[in-house]
């Protein structure tokens, strides 16, 4: 007999799966928000480029806005903020 384990390998584990009932995944996403807020905040601060060679555009603080903003949410969830967040916040709200 064969067993087809097709299914269980091509999936890879994710710790946001554990998050099984509604409240979980909004309370993951909000999570996972906030963390995207604080890495934009900080590339916001770190990529300032006021000493550019090139002359300032009208449209270049707004172009550098949405990258950072793209990048925050890109990033959001992988560095462990948004994990340990939710544990906190989890375990504290049991009823």
């Amino acid at each position: 007999m064969k067993i087809d384990n097709s299914v269980v390998a091509s999936t890879a584990f994710d710790p946001k799966d554990i998050t099984k009932t509604d409240d979980d995944k909004k309370l993951r996403e909000q999570t996972d928000n906030f963390e995207a807020f604080m890495i934009k905040k900080i590339l916001d601060i770190s990529l300032k480029r006021e000493n550019s060679l090139f002359g300032k555009d009208p449209g270049d603080k707004i172009y550098n806005s949405m990258y950072n903003d793209t990048m925050s949410k890109a990033l959001s969830g992988g560095l462990g903020y948004s994990q340990l967040l939710f544990d906190f916040l989890k375990e504290n709200n049991q009823k």
